[in-house]
C-alpha cells in the first residue's frame, strides 16, 4: 500500500495511528498524530485508519495537552 500524503494509517506492527508525511525508498513515513518524531513503516503494514481509530487518536492527543504532557 502506498497511501497518499496527509492520510491517516494505523502501522499494524504497533497499532498506532500515524500521518502520511511521504514516502522514502520501500518505506512510507509517518508521524503522531498532533506531531512528534517520524517513523518508517513498511508499506504492507499499513493499512487506512477508520474514523474510530482517528477520533481515538485525536482525543489521546488532546488529554495529553490538557495535562500539559505535549507542547
Amino acid at each position: 500500500m502506498k497511501p497518499p500524503v496527509g492520510t491517516h494509517v494505523v502501522d499494524t506492527r504497533t497499532g498506532k495511528v500515524g500521518i502520511v508525511m511521504g514516502h522514502e525508498g520501500p518505506y512510507v513515513q509517518l508521524r503522531p498524530y498532533g506531531g512528534g518524531r517520524e517513523w518508517d513503516a513498511e508499506p504492507g503494514a499499513v493499512r487506512g485508519a477508520t474514523q474510530a481509530e482517528r477520533l481515538s487518536a485525536a482525543t489521546a492527543y488532546a488529554n495529553a495537552r490538557s495535562r500539559g504532557e505535549v507542547p
